[in-house]
């Protein structure tokens, strides 16, 4: 029997999700069955999981790259940004209400049984949990509010790998003062850290290992190097930091980046393209120079559907003579009129759209939450949905002269993205491994 194990952050975007992926890859070519895992998740960027749940992309792209089924046990609790103070709540994969933070906090106690039936039942079914911790775990005023690191270390008896980023400076600090912050029990649990993200000569830090090891008794299990992976984007800001291949380019898209943009990972398959240029676009600037334009996911669609209007760019829009996609959020802003009477994404009841398609957007109350087949554009492609606006004249898509829209994501995922995608990965773990003391981790596991 294997514990499971948990990985803890010492600061935010400490590269959780990706060291989750290496070890969980790294075990299940040992012979282990693994399950990623993360108790709650606060992202815009989902999918639906096989179970037609929605979780967040961490646990999906990890699943997926895992080759097992998801479903919402790797995710059981989901917030995704609301209007103003207000966040939505997804649990079990089915969105269930929208509470203001105060709210949600207050109600933390009814979401534990929710979170130990989804660990439990992963627990039952494979040999090894890899548990992605959220942020820091010893955010003093939050360590009771904290159902991602502290109450699964503590409920469920993991061991505790520590994640530390190099890239921000303050590694020593970081990894001395969440160890000594931790619980006594929990810093009992701690089997090493992984310092990650390192630039440059790795025996420049070699005495940072040594300092680690001795002063701080704490093993160090790898030192990872920076190689950014451009697949699994989790939220924009990673989004954004992109290495994007470009020395044959032939083509320039352009995204508009509105400020509530979700589900980013509809353009990996144009980022990895090396033909392909993408920019996303904050601004008012002129668009005739891009052979695509995209209007990407929205969770705010009135919102940023102001924001285009107040900056102009839906004048640019609505004079381009080249093609424009809408996707999601983006498609509902093409129609003519949005009407949201009760109040589901937005307080305003009404607003114009684009008005390049003839028909009107309702938002309804119960969520489109699944995934499967699809024929459109002329095309037949696995795609999902998650959306609350509906039409009735084009319920899944439009296309005409130059507006093409749709509910369905994941329209750019061919099988060569797919291909590239599992080669990516194998080749990035494979890289990983050289500089992780994977053997090390197993012994003190198993």
């Amino acid at each position: 029997m294997a514990y499971n194990i948990s990985i803890f952050g010492t600061s935010s975007d400490a590269g959780k999700s990706t060291v989750t992926l290496i070890l969980s890859k790294l075990l299940q070519q040992r012979g282990f069955s693994v399950a990623p895992f993360k108790a709650q998740n606060v992202s815009n960027n989902a999918r639906v999981a096989n179970d037609n749940s929605e979780i967040a992309i961490a646990q999906y792209f990890q699943s997926e790259a895992l080759g097992i089924k998801s479903s919402w046990h790797n995710n059981p609790i989901l917030l995704k940004s609301g209007r103003g103070n207000s966040a939505s709540l997804i649990v079990r994969g089915q969105a269930i209400s929208t509470p203001s933070v105060r709210e949600y906090y207050k109600d933390l106690d009814s979401l534990k049984p929710i979170v130990k039936e989804a660990f439990l039942y992963l627990d039952k079914t494979y040999d090894i949990v890899v548990a992605e911790g959220a942020g820091s775990p010893v955010e003093l005023n939050l360590m009771d509010k904290d159902l991602s690191n502290i109450f699964v270390a503590k409920e469920f008896k993991t061991k505790i790998i520590l994640v530390a980023d190099i890239e921000k400076g303050g590694v020593f600090a970081s990894i001395y003062g969440v160890y000594n912050l931790l619980p006594k029990e929990l810093r009992d649990s701690v089997i090493g850290v992984i310092v990650n993200k390192f630039r440059g000569d790795m025996s420049l830090f070699y005495d940072g290992v040594k300092i680690i090891e001795e002063r701080f008794k704490i093993p160090v299990l790898g030192v990872l190097p920076y190689r950014p992976l451009n697949l699994g984007f989790e939220d924009s800001q990673s989004l954004l930091n992109y290495t994007q291949r470009k020395e044959n380019t032939t083509k320039r898209v352009a995204i508009i980046a509105y400020p509530t943009m979700s589900n980013y990972n509809d353009f990996e398959p144009l980022i990895v393209r090396s033909d392909i240029e993408v920019d996303f676009i904050k601004s008012n600037i002129p668009l005739d120079s891009y052979y695509l334009v995209i209007l990407p996911g929205s969770k705010l669609v009135m919102s940023d559907l102001q924001w285009l209007k107040r900056i102009g760019l839906d004048s640019r829009l609505k004079s381009r003579k080249g093609e424009i996609l809408g996707i999601c959020g983006g498609y509902e802003m093409m129609f003519e009129k949005l009407i949201d009477l009760n109040s589901i994404e937005s307080s305003t009841k009404e607003m114009k759209g684009l008005g390049f398609i003839d028909d009107t957007i309702y938002f309804q109350n119960k969520k489109i939450v699944k995934r499967g087949k699809y024929r459109i554009f002329n095309k037949e492609l696995d795609g999902f949905e998650i959306h609350n606006g509906i039409s009735k004249k084009y319920p899944l898509f439009f296309e005409k002269g130059n507006i093409k829209g749709t509910f369905v994501h994941a329209i750019f995922e061919d099988e060569s993205f797919k291909a590239y995608q599992k080669s990516e990965i194998d080749s990035f773990v494979k890289e990983m491994e050289k500089f992780l003391d994977i053997d090390r981790v197993i012994k003190e596991i198993v």
